[in-house]
């Protein structure tokens, strides 16, 4: 198998030779600067990328964990509605923290808020930084594409 693909005119398509890779994105997309993909899709999965609590202009949300917490779940719902999914189709979360100690019991509870039963595989990390120095939470999913299921 190789890792080489092509884009197409779009930007948003990528065929190679074990599979047909799409990418999905909001609009506006918020990653496009960075040369991320919010997601892409492939091989019957969305794999959605790391969300943070910012909002689409850039800005990171005010009100500590649990709001910026709130905005990380909310965006990832968007990149997974672009991409046709929802979080009941989520069989897997990582969630990474800046302080386990202090937020586990909002990282419970923002759980309970977006997920639901079976609730999805999960790892939760604490890491000494993320991509912006306020951010304090960054979530990131992979869903099941239901696409090409008969009714979905």
């Amino acid at each position: 198998m190789t890792a080489l693909a092509t884009a197409d005119k779009t930007g948003r398509e990528w065929v190679s030779e074990d599979g047909r890779i799409e990418r999905v994105a909001t609009d506006p997309d918020w990653y496009e600067p960075y040369k991320i993909s919010q997601a892409v899709r492939a091989g019957g999965f969305v794999y959605v990328s790391g969300q943070a609590g910012f909002t689409a202009d850039g800005r990171t949300v005010e009100g500590g964990f649990l709001e910026q917490g709130r905005q990380a779940f909310a965006n990832v719902r968007a990149v997974l509605e672009a991409a046709g999914a929802g979080f009941e189709d989520v069989v897997k979360v990582g969630i990474y923290v800046r302080n386990m100690a202090r937020d586990l019991p909002e990282v419970i509870q923002l759980r309970e808020e977006f997920l639901a039963r079976p609730y999805p595989a999960d790892t939760l990390v604490e890491v000494s930084s993320l991509a912006q120095p306020d951010w304090l939470i960054e979530v990131e999913v992979i869903a099941l594409d239901r696409r090409g299921e008969a009714g979905g």
